[in-house]
């Protein structure tokens, strides 16, 4: 079991550059979504932290600890798995935008720089893309289901714009652009090895959230605090492996839902990949084993 989570893989990597391309649309309106949308997350995360380095920090958007402080809300984001995968979104995006545009500039000379890259950081945003077009799903349900209703939901609403735009942007935007990564283009399902490092990182952050605690004095998440969770440490402990399970759920539905769109797009409709030009893939057999499809190819 050991070998095959530390694997990297042995076939070759992505030969029809699935991960710089779409079945839907050519390179580089790939590229402008995913640098748009890269923007867009940067943009949202740097105004944020200038908006609480020039404002003092309520109990809307901070821990009551800081409340008062200026850049109080910025010094105790990143204790906050929201913030933690915003900056992921942003930073795969941007990524991913790279990769595509020397696809499609490269395409038939020295190719993307994906395709350059060593084993071990191929596997990683192999990963990565994973991570995206996952955890976003989860901060999104939990935040609307559970952390909402009992914070601004109970006050009638989100206080100002600013606010109601932040919250938005992290825990809705979020959403649509995993879904676009997951839609859009021609990724093949993660590998089932996958879904052990997400809960590797869950884990490592849970850790984090009790390294604030007891660094900073406050709990990240309500729920987490024993003193405010109906059955104390017994709550706090469905709750962890409510998550859990729901991210085990989450990777079961995107892995579903990428393979019926793989399925139906390239098999149904013939839709086999909008490549660059000179780039000729539409003879290439779509059960070409890439991206480690299969669970046991480990990457």
């Amino acid at each position: 079991m050991l070998p095959r989570v530390f694997a990297f893989g042995r076939d070759r990597w992505d030969p029809t550059h699935r991960f710089e391309t779409s079945w839907l649309l050519p390179p580089w309106a790939l590229f402008a979504f995913r640098a748009l949308f890269a923007l867009y997350a940067f943009t949202t995360v740097f105004f944020r932290i200038g908006w609480g380095c020039t404002h003092p920090s309520s109990t809307a958007d901070a821990p009551s600890e800081v409340e008062g402080e200026r850049c109080g809300s910025t010094k105790t984001s990143f204790s906050f798995f929201t913030v933690l995968t915003y900056w992921g979104i942003a930073f795969y995006l941007l990524a991913a935008a790279v990769h595509t545009a020397t696809y499609a500039r490269n395409a038939t000379s020295r190719g993307p720089l994906l395709a350059r890259f060593p084993r071990p950081l191929q596997a990683l945003h192999s990963l990565f893309y994973t991570t995206v077009t996952t955890y976003p799903l989860l901060v999104t349900i939990v935040y609307w289901a559970v952390l909402y209703p009992t914070s601004f939901g109970a006050a009638g609403g989100f206080p100002n714009a600013y606010s109601a735009w932040s919250n938005a942007s992290q825990h809705a935007l979020n959403s649509l652009f995993a879904l676009f990564e997951i839609l859009v283009p021609r990724t093949q399902p993660p590998p089932l090895v996958h879904l052990w490092w997400l809960i590797v990182i869950l884990a490592l952050y849970l850790g984090l959230a009790y390294v604030t605690l007891a660094t900073q004095g406050f709990y990240v998440y309500p729920f987490l605090n024993p003193a405010e969770t109906a059955g104390g440490r017994r709550g706090v402990t469905a709750y962890i492996f409510g998550i859990l399970a729901a991210v085990i759920v989450i990777f079961g539905i995107v892995w579903s839902v990428i393979w019926v769109r793989r399925w139906l797009t390239e098999e149904k409709m013939g839709c086999k990949g909008k490549f660059a030009a000179g780039d000729h893939r539409s003879d290439v057999d779509p059960a070409d084993p890439e991206m480690g499809m299969r669970a046991e190819r480990g990457y």
